[in-house]
């Protein structure tokens, strides 16, 4: 038999949508529109100087001095970048880079991750103190810890040295911190469980917890790794050897030299593009996790 529903009685929807009136059209925010422009504006303001060295980048230099300026170039060009080869020893300057900002970043997912999860998970005498230590490292300013640096390096005779251009950033507080944080959120229930299977902690770090804090780990990849490729301060106080050069040091050597660049902007740009190009790389390699990363980390 059919069930009949009694006249007035409220039927029952299985859509998770709510029920409306008939006639009733669903409502739209009268402000959303302008939400959308006003962020258009705000995307268009952000990444106009970096579109426009993209593309000057690949400009003449009629182009480039033309007035009004000309933002889409009419001839596209390879010229600047075969200048700035011949003028400059890229391939050096950019293994240069490659080689100090993968070691700083390998070395931070490392370190970081381990503090952070002795932090999160360790019960041990002073770890709060310790974690108060981290906390009041992140209020120093950096440029604070030059000097000091210098001088240390300089008693190890690390001048001129990958391991100089590494070793004092091989572990930040930021990352620390990113990572205790969390870590926390992993359920102590299912550590405590591995503990009485007879797993150690090494390999509860390695096997349980890194794998759960990918996101994490994409985060801090991203974050170190931009600042040691954009670092300029750091390796021009801490190498004499043009051949130890990062890219963004040889880039800025190269503008100032009149012998060399000779008031090219497009070579510049050419350099510039180049230095930007592998972050931005990175970043759409890892977009998916790093967004997943900052999101929950603003849960904590």
């Amino acid at each position: 038999m059919s069930a009949t529903r009694a006249p007035g009685a409220v039927p029952t929807a299985k859509s998770k949508e709510p029920i409306r009136p008939q006639g009733m059209k669903k409502t739209r925010n009268p402000k959303r529109p302008l939400v959308y422009v006003l962020l258009s504006v705000g995307l268009l303001i952000m990444s106009a100087p970096f579109l426009w060295m993209a593309l000057s980048a690949f400009k003449t230099s009629s182009e480039l001095s033309a007035s009004p300026p000309v933002w889409i170039p009419t001839e596209w060009t390879l010229d600047n970048f075969r200048d700035l080869l011949d003028k400059l020893d890229l391939p050096l300057y950019f293994m240069n880079s490659v080689i100090v900002a993968v070691l700083v970043t390998l070395s931070n997912l490392v370190f970081c991750s381990m503090l952070g999860y002795a932090l999160a998970k360790l019960n041990f005498v002073g770890r709060n103190k310790i974690f108060g230590l981290v906390l009041g490292a992140l209020m120093v300013p950096g440029n604070l810890m030059l000097l000091p640096l210098f001088v240390l390096m300089s008693k190890l005779q690390l001048i001129d040295t990958y391991a100089g251009l590494v070793l004092p950033f091989a572990a930040g507080a930021f990352g620390v911190f990113l990572m205790r944080q969390f870590m926390q959120s992993i359920p102590d229930e299912l550590l405590e469980a591995a503990r009485m299977d007879g797993a150690g902690e090494w390999y509860i770090f390695w096997r349980i917890v890194m794998p759960l804090v990918k996101p994490a780990l994409a985060t801090l990849s991203i974050f170190t790794f931009l600042g040691s490729w954009n670092n300029f301060v750091w390796p021009l106080i801490a190498t004499n050897d043009p051949d130890k050069y990062t890219l963004p040091v040889a880039l800025a050597t190269f503008a100032t030299d009149p012998n060399k660049a000779g008031g090219s902007n497009g070579m510049l740009m050419a350099g510039a593009f180049l230095v930007v190009l592998p972050v931005l790389v990175l970043f759409i390699a890892l977009q998916r996790h790093f967004t997943q990363g900052i999101a929950t980390a603003g849960m904590k």
